[in-house]
């Protein structure tokens, strides 16, 4: 679509020109007990707050008014787990009753508003069904990946004060079961703050034992709630500035950090969001390919489509190996799904095991429109071979855990704008964007810089962190003052198209030359035999820092290793230069992630560089890094 024929522009304009005019239009389409008195307050919390004064519940938008509007037999929930050989369609209706019944149990172990709910749960409706309950009763919740290590989960017991835990018997992992309850009751003996009481969901696949006086089996207190408790509890009014819930970021050390959403904001920039960026209408079928663990099943599997009365999908499984690399187009088909969302490192684990795609012509994606990717940067080759596959858009989009949805995007609903290849597009409407030096002054575009957001952050961002003001502005306000700062580094070209090449700590330095790993893993994603890659920069005596760049190559290819290597790093001479100096590239099985997709550089690189490391508490296969020390030592690094 030409520029021209988008909306964006003269929305971004309007914005721009009065950007309280702007979300208070947007906030008309949340149903309030009482509308705000301010659409923002300039002189409240850290950057000031937003809908102050209103009243309002997540849940009743997320549920009651579509029954109201006569949604209550279509599909809010589809449940797909490969995993577990199940499936299961939960309508509004069902899903009403579903989260009265759970907030009866919840208030009938002594949950109050404002008390905090742990979730430790796998991929199953009653996850989602738990999230809801508690905003429905103005309780906080706080949902920590099902399967993290009993010390990761205790620190998050002990900042997060928790007056209930939800969790389950076990988790599925292809040619596995995971078992939750001893790691749950290792994080509670470590924890120096003890929850009242654990729900426990006893799963077929295993069986939990209870521990008497604090655990209650879910289902027996559920039918127990049918019963004996008030068939329904209606939704507590809270105000738009109380929190939704906290989510812990990834990969802390110490302390976590909690990063907090309130209810207001929350709702109005998703709602805002599902039709104006992800261009879906109420009562299509949306899938966020995550988990409920991370932001972006908090956002884009659980309330987003919700508040825009869509069908979710909640799928337990993997894009290869449940049972193959055409997961995912089984999952679009059967469910005639219209827009997905997922890591691109997904996308390249499909592209390893099917190059050629052939798994595809199995299954009909009539109804398939828009395939969007975030989490890590789409490299543009991926995005190349999945849009040819595909033959619909495929476009990046950038945001983070604290900001909750897209900072940079590509706006669907107002019209798409050209795909630059490697850019997540433009700053939607919210987002001041920036680009600057060490010094916070603006760079020319094209020129890599520091990313910032001009304050105040919009809706739906973290007002705060977790009884944490001071870290809050040490974190993310005091290094550029009146801008939030990113940590990831990018630029901006002449179009005002965004480029997130990295983590600021990504941007090394060689011999005085700031480079961009992102930009080098591009050009090595390009390679025809590369599935996918990680380049990081690693000591050297001579020039400081010199790049690394690892390769994994793709299912089929029967070429020496160390003939691709030589040819990667040809490429990379050839694209960037001989100022890049690089001159390692190392084939290997395999790259060490999170269990939400993000490859894990930094522990890489402390174990390039010879220095201490702990094992990360996100990884998701802890064997991996051996594999990657001992790549480094058959290569003289590292030892």
């Amino acid at each position: 679509m030409d520029a021209r024929s988008s909306r964006y522009h003269e929305t971004y304009a309007r914005w721009q020109r009065d950007p309280v005019a702007f979300w208070g239009e947007a906030a008309a389409d949340i149903d309030w007990f009482e509308k705000p008195k301010a659409v923002f307050d300039a002189k409240a919390g850290i950057y000031g707050r937003w809908f102050t004064g209103g009243v309002c519940n997540t849940c009743f938008n997320a549920v009651d008014r579509h029954i109201d509007a006569g949604r209550g037999d279509q599909a809010a929930i589809i449940y797909d787990s490969p995993l577990a050989g199940a499936k299961r369609t939960i309508t509004y209706h069902r899903l009403l009753t579903e989260t009265q019944v759970l907030a009866g149990m919840l208030r009938d172990l002594g949950v109050q508003k404002g008390d905090r709910v742990i979730l430790y749960m796998p991929m199953v409706p009653e996850a989602v069904i738990g999230m809801l309950a508690c905003a429905r009763i103005g309780a906080i919740h706080s949902v920590v990946f099902g399967g993290f290590a009993a010390r990761e989960l205790a620190t998050r017991i002990d900042d997060a004060k928790p007056k209930v835990i939800l969790s389950a018997s076990c988790g599925l992992e292809p040619g596995r079961i995971v078992a939750y309850k001893p790691l749950l009751d290792e994080a509670i003996k470590l924890a120096v703050h003890k929850p009242d009481a654990c729900l426990i969901l006893q799963r077929p696949q295993a069986q939990a034992a209870l521990i008497e006086g604090r655990d209650r089996d879910w289902a027996a207190m559920r039918d127990y709630a049918l019963v004996h408790a008030r068939s329904a509890y209606d939704c507590v009014p809270v105000e738009a500035t109380d929190p939704l819930y906290i989510l812990y970021t990834s990969g802390t050390t110490g302390r976590p950090k909690g990063v907090v959403r309130d209810n207001g904001g929350h709702m109005v920039a998703l709602k805002w969001s599902m039709q104006y960026l992800y261009g879906v209408e109420p009562g299509e079928v949306y899938w966020a390919a995550s988990d409920v663990g991370w932001v972006v099943g908090h956002s884009y599997i659980v309330y987003a489509p919700l508040l825009h009365g869509c069908t979710t999908i909640l799928y337990e499984g993997k894009p290869v190996g449940t049972p193959d690399a055409g997961a995912f187009w089984r999952v679009i088909a059967e469910h005639g799904c219209a827009a997905m969302f997922t890591a691109p490192t997904a996308f390249r684990a499909i592209k390893k095991e099917d190059p050629q795609g052939k798994l595809l012509a199995q299954y009909d994606l009539k109804k398939f429109r828009t395939l969007f990717l975030a989490g890590e940067r789409a490299d543009p080759d991926t995005v190349q071979w999945a849009e040819k596959l595909l033959n619909v858009p495929v476009l990046d989009h950038w945001w983070q855990t604290e900001t909750g949805w897209c900072i940079a995007g590509n706006p669907v609903g107002l019209g798409t704008l050209p795909v630059k290849y490697g850019s997540a597009t433009v700053p939607m409407p919210g987002y001041d964007v920036r680009v600057v030096d060490e010094a916070g002054k603006g760079v020319a575009p094209g020129k890599t810089g520091s990313i910032v957001v001009k304050l105040p952050l919009p809706p739906g961002c973290l007002p705060t962190l977790w009884q944490a003001d001071t870290r809050m502005r040490e974190s993310y306000l005091d290094e550029f003052p009146g801008c939030y700062k990113t940590a990831d580094a990018g630029f901006r070209d002449e179009e005002g198209y965004i480029s997130v090449m990295g983590r600021t700590d990504d941007i090394i330095n060689v011999a005085g030359h700031r480079l961009s790993t992102g930009g080098m893993e591009e050009v090595l994603a390009a390679h025809p035999d590369v599935a996918e890659c990680a380049v990081l920069g690693i000591k050297d005596e001579l020039k400081g820092e010199v790049p690394c760049g690892f390769i994994v190559l793709k299912s089929g290819v029967n070429r020496p290793p160390a003939e691709i290597e030589k040819e990667c790093i040809a490429l990379i001479r050839e694209k960037i230069g001989p100022v890049a100096s690089f001159r390692l590239a190392i084939a290997v099985a395999r790259l060490p992630k999170t269990r939400s997709g993000k490859i894990l550089r930094g522990t890489i690189k402390k174990i390039a560089d010879g220095e201490e490391w702990q094992m990360p508490a996100t990884i998701d296969d802890p064997a991996i890094l051996d594999e990657i020390g001992s790549a480094l030592k058959v290569k003289g690094v590292g030892s």
